[in-house]
């Protein structure tokens, strides 16, 4: 890898009349993160010009997108996503969904600290000032990044988190929404996964089918979202990219950032369990719903 070779390429490719698209895919869908950053540097300081401007003013619509999400560091793309997700016109709840169920603590606490740089606002404040009741407390509590990550399962306590989740939910008129929420935004997965098992047992339909049926809207897609994260998470994304690709018109933004953020984190897995749960590959389904440059370069980032 010589980030000036590749520097010197993408300049190349977008000098003069016209641009090569291809070149440009090329490049980048071969090169890691960092590899990546370490390009945008060098191209500053060799050609003395910024590359995602270059970039930006060669491309436009959503194959700018994909390769200005690829220019990202993976911390600042969610924290640019959450942005326009919480001030964008209107809320773009399912972004915020999937961003603070599936990212680890870590995550969350890089997201928080570069979000509060970037904004001059935290996150928290965001969230509360953009969403409003129990859906707001969730993300507020997903925000925090204070999961226990540990691999302990306490028997007893699964035992009681199932029965407590029953008698908020199933067992009684109306819902206890901040058991359910308590419970599942802060349990360890491994303890979790336990808590399902048992609650199965007591209330004999699984976890799942209880939140749909207890709960709607953005609190009930919320805490599927964390229940489907700890049992299996490259299953959730393939989820969603089955939902924003299938039916009428395309969700651009959902499909751009599964894409980008998981390209290379659990896209095999993703795509394993994309053609088991819809029994069609995750390739030919971008093939079938994508065109141009912007399918182009999402089949590379979807590989096989």
């Amino acid at each position: 890898f010589s980030a000036e070779q590749e520097a010197q390429a993408l300049r190349k490719a977008m000098k003069g009349l016209g641009t090569d698209e291809d070149a440009i895919i090329e490049t980048l869908t071969k090169l890691n993160v960092s590899q990546r950053q370490q390009v945008l540097i060098t191209y500053k300081s060799t050609i003395g010009r910024d590359l995602i401007d270059d970039l930006k003013s060669e491309l436009s619509g959503n194959f700018e997108k994909v390769i200005v999400g690829l220019m990202t560091p993976t911390t600042m793309y969610d924290v640019h996503e959450l942005r326009r997700a919480l001030k964008g016109a209107g809320t773009d709840e399912g972004c915020l969904i999937e961003i603070l169920a599936s990212r680890t603590n870590g995550e969350i606490r890089h997201i928080n600290e570069n979000y509060k740089i970037q904004y001059g606002s935290s996150l928290e404040d965001d969230i509360v000032s953009d969403t409003s009741s129990m859906f707001r407390r969730v993300l507020v509590s997903l925000a925090t990044g204070n999961r226990d990550e540990g691999t302990f399962v306490d028997e007893a306590l699964a035992q009681q988190d199932a029965q407590c989740l029953y008698e908020a939910g199933e067992k009684r008129w109306g819902t206890d929404e901040v058991q359910f929420m308590s419970i599942l935004c802060t349990r360890n997965r491994c303890h979790l996964l336990r808590v399902f098992d048992v609650y199965r047992g007591i209330a004999n339909k699984d976890i799942t089918e209880s939140i749909k049926s207890e709960m709607s809207g953005d609190l009930e897609d919320a805490l599927l979202a964390v229940v489907k994260c700890m049992r299996n998470k490259p299953a959730y994304f393939a989820e969603r990219l089955y939902k924003s690709m299938k039916g009428l018109g395309t969700d651009d933004s959902t499909l751009i950032r599964v894409m980008v953020s998981r390209s290379e984190i659990d896209m095999q897995y993703i795509r394993r369990e994309f053609l088991s749960m819809y029994g069609k590959s995750l390739h030919s389904f971008i093939k079938g719903d994508c065109s141009g440059d912007y399918r182009k370069v999402l089949l590379r980032l979807c590989g096989g």
